[in-house]
């Protein structure tokens, strides 16, 4: 596996509706392949990535939801922030039972709205203790995949360990905000940038990409998704685009395959010259995209329902990946 294989937290991120989920649970598949473990965790609480892989709604905890072949696995870790912050209370301050009558009392949504950052950090939190556990201690994964917030949040999002951090001076959220940036900035993490070829797409991401950069967080790929192929000649496309399709020719093709209903041409020809457009547009934004200086991945269009097979075959798309 080439993608980037010295990764250990592989952060997910793109605007909405560009199927950062769906790459995310792809990236997971190519990971794992060759008997490799892989963790993706979902913070977002939508239970977007079960379906994916043929399942209902996961429990907050890890489960394994598919084996890959060489004897590799996918597993799914959705992170509840109440849960997080029970099990954070009592690792670092052993309040036990305690902490379950503090989330019955609404305690936990007390704590979160008061001190927003802090939902986010025990989401990462968890997050990161998954990611730096070592081969022999508890459940091992040779990597991990978070299915991020979109571009627009992810900045504050990876950044609130570093608001919490300047809050509370000394302690274990201190401590805990410290190790969850020092593994956001380094050499094992990478921020991919889901999006599509499409006008404000390109530009989130290249926005998204320099506030990433700004706040000295590792950049990983572009991952272009949902690329329509390209199905005429470069001479056609430019035919197409100026309207001068030859229409007769259209025409007696049509006829030689048995279709001969009238003004079927000429609709076709408007549809080419569509696609025309849409070709020089994806071109267009792949230079925008290029100028970042980014490996770029390029994934297909795939059908509305998205399945395991779809994923996989995303999968492999990203295995060939530089």
């Amino acid at each position: 596996m080439a993608f980037f294989p010295g990764t250990r937290l592989h952060v997910v991120t793109g605007k909405g509706g560009t199927g950062k989920t769906t790459v995310a649970a792809a990236l997971a598949v190519a990971l794992s392949r060759g008997g490799r473990r892989v963790l993706i965790a979902e913070v977002e609480g939508r239970q977007g990535l079960a379906p994916l892989f043929g399942r209902g709604p996961l429990p907050h905890g890890e489960t394994e939801v598919t084996r890959t072949e060489g004897g590799g696995s996918v597993s799914v870790m959705p992170v509840d922030p109440e849960r997080a912050l029970i099990e954070y209370l009592d690792l670092f301050y052993h309040l036990g039972r305690a902490g379950k009558v503090l989330q019955k009392m609404g305690a936990v949504d007390f704590v979160t709205t008061i001190a927003p950052g802090l939902r986010d950090v025990l989401l990462i939190g968890k997050v990161k203790e998954a990611a730096v556990r070592r081969s022999g201690s508890g459940r091992y994964y040779d990597a991990v995949v978070l299915d991020a917030p979109p571009t627009g949040r992810i900045v504050r999002f990876l950044g609130a360990t570093d608001e919490v951090a300047q809050i509370a001076k000394v302690g274990p959220i201190r401590t805990q905000s410290e190790q969850v940036m020092a593994l956001l900035r380094g050499d094992e993490s990478a921020v991919h940038l889901v999006t599509l070829l499409e006008e404000m797409p390109v530009q989130e991401t290249i926005d998204g990409a320099g506030h990433l950069t700004g706040a000295g967080l590792p950049l990983g790929a572009v991952v272009v998704n949902k690329v329509r192929p390209e199905r005429l000649t470069k001479a056609d496309l430019t035919r197409a685009a100026q309207g001068r399709l030859d229409l007769d020719a259209v025409g007696a093709t049509l006829a030689e395959a048995g279709l001969t209903e009238p003004g079927l041409a000429k609709v076709l020809a408007d549809e080419a010259a569509e696609h025309a457009r849409r070709v020089a547009l994806q071109q267009q934004e792949r230079r925008e995209l290029a100028d970042l200086d980014l490996p770029l991945v390029e994934l297909p269009l795939v059908p509305e329902t998205v399945d395991l097979g779809t994923v996989s075959r995303l999968a492999d798309r990203l295995g060939e990946a530089p």
